[in-house]
Parts: structure tokens; sequence; C-alpha cells
């Protein structure tokens, strides 16, 4: 055992010193445009790729084309990466569904993401808020279970891809506050949000940079978060726990990754670099506005923790039933 743990320990220094040596760092670069593949139309996935592309175009000398590829639950703009050329010139913007759900949720999909693609990093990750439209009769978690009983079906809900965050932690307050709400699936935030101000939809769980300036203004309600703590920049609003919903903890990341087979050299480059603009202190003013908490995790510490939540979230989907619809 020991000799195990010596030897994992070895080569998790050998992968270290790729990062920080100056040499290897500079050993891998790309040779023509890169294409940062986002699954879904606006919402903060694409406003992460679209904050991290120019400071990667300025350290790597190449233009970084940030491309929507919206569909399927993320899972159109996930395979296309996954079946790009294993060079480095293709990134995904990753998020939880088409990586970590999709494969319990889909009977089948076209991509194995755990073979099929690179993890680079995980980048951020966030909690979420239950909003409703100001219509709804409801300023608590506990009055919107009872108008929800009272009127079975009557609200719906939109969520930004089948399979996100956004779905699946609604699906799990459905299951343990036992009501009925209609799922809307929407192909990202934008339109998502356009219909929840609008009242064509009336409920959803989105991430708090997706809401927080409409609750500002009056035209989203928020009942509950799903962190463990109270957001600081929205304390007012108690968490699921608080609210009578013990264990009740989603949480939202987004990462990057590239297609299963890329050069080691290529993802130690992307990740030295991803690595570096986080720090850098106006990224991380944005990220905090955006109520993101920066990882920046390895390469590897991604891959396990992938596997981690894709266990997770099929016991969710077994435990609620959830389908892609």
């Amino acid at each position: 055992m020991i000799g195990k743990n010596f030897l994992a320990l070895c080569g998790t220094f050998a992968f270290l010193a790729t990062l920080i040596s100056p040499a290897a760092a500079q050993e891998w670069a790309p040779t023509r445009p890169v294409r940062i593949v986002v699954p879904v139309v606006g919402g903060t996935v694409d406003i992460l790729a679209r904050l991290v592309a120019p400071r990667l175009q300025e350290a790597l000398g190449q233009p970084m084309i940030v491309e929507n590829r919206a569909g399927a639950g993320g899972n159109t703009a996930t395979d296309f990466v996954a079946k790009s050329a294993a060079d480095g010139h293709t990134l995904l913007a990753s998020f939880t569904a088409p990586i970590t759900v999709n494969p319990t949720l889909f009977a089948k999909l076209p991509y194995d993401p755990q073979k099929d693609l690179a993890p680079v990093m995980l980048a951020v990750s966030t909690h979420q808020f239950l909003v409703v439209h100001p219509a709804v009769p409801a300023r608590t978690v506990a009055e919107l279970v009872q108008y929800l009983k009272a009127n079975p079906g009557r609200l719906s809900y939109a969520s930004i891809a089948v399979g996100g965050a956004s779905h699946l932690t609604m699906e799990m307050f459905k299951s343990v506050a036992g009501v009925d709400l209609l799922h809307v699936p929407y192909k990202g935030t934008g339109p998502a949000i356009t219909d929840l101000l609008a009242g064509n939809v009336q409920a959803a769980m989105l991430v708090a940079g997706n809401v927080l300036p409409h609750l500002k203004t009056g035209k989203l309600r928020a009942l509950a978060a799903t962190g463990r703590k109270r957001f600081g920049s929205a304390a007012e609003v108690p968490t699921m726990i608080e609210s009578g919903f013990p264990d009740f903890e989603a949480v939202a990341w987004i990462g990057f990754h590239a297609p299963g087979g890329t050069p080691r050299e290529a993802i130690g480059r992307y990740h030295r670099e991803l690595s570096r603009i986080l720090a850098l202190a106006e990224v991380r003013e944005r990220l905090s506005g955006l109520e993101f908490d920066i990882v920046a995790s390895s390469p590897q510490g991604f891959a396990d923790y992938i596997r981690l939540e894709t266990l997770r979230w099929a016991k969710v989907i077994r435990d609620t039933g959830a389908k892609a619809e």
C-alpha cells in the first residue's frame, strides 16, 4: 500500500512540475484559432467562456472563438467536442448536465463524458435560487408548497437545459415536497429568463448570477437558496434547509474540457493559463459579482469530482423518476 501511495504521490508531483516549469509551460501552444464551444445560449456558462477567451488569446497568441451550440440538454455541443480532433484546438465550456447528469438521464448518449473528454479544470461553482414570478401568491417555500398542493399542475417551471441543475434541482424539490409543476425546458438561460419575466412560466431554480438583478428590481421573487449558508449579497433569502428541507443542497458548476486524447502538454498549458486568468483581480471581481466561487481544480481533481457527481445525480434521477423530455 505504501508503495502504491508513493507512486501516486510521485505522479502528482510530476504533473505539477509540468505546470510550473517555465520550459514545460512553453512547450505546447496552439498553431491556429481555438474554438471554445458553449452548450447553451447566454447565461453564466457563456459569460465565463467570453470572460476567459480574450485573456487566453493574449497568452497563447491565437484567436479564441466562442461558439454556441445549444441543443439536447448540452449533448449537441459536448458530442461535437468529443468527436473533434484531439490536438488542443477545441475546448468545451462544460457544466453539470452533459457531463454528470445526462449519462443517466438519457437512455443512450453518442459520447462517454469520462472516456471521450479530457478534464482541464473545474473552474467555478455556485448555488441556486428558487424563484417565482411576482404573480405567484407565495412569499415563502411553505406558502409555495401549500399553493401547489391546492393547485396541482397549475404552475410551470423553466430550466435552461434538460438534465441541468435548473432541471434536476427542481425535480428534487418536487419529490421532497410532494408537489407538481410542469417542466418547460429551454435552450439556454436567455429564453428561459425572458419567459419567466413575462409570466409564461412561473418558477425556476437558477444560479444567482442569472436572477439577482431581477430580484433587485422586483421582477422576480426569491423564496430560497440551495446552499448550506445564505448568500452575502442576498442575505434576506433563507436556504432550502432553513425552509424545512434538511440536507437540500445543490451545486451548479462550470468547467473546461478538451477532446479525449488531447496531449498532456496541451492540457497542462490550458490549466496553467486558466489558473492564472481566474486569479486576476478583475476576473475574480466579475465572478464574485455573479456569486461564483473560484475552484480552479487540477485536471485529476476535476475527473474525481465528475465521478462522484455522476453517482450523486444518478441517485437523484432514480429517486425522482426524472426523464429527458
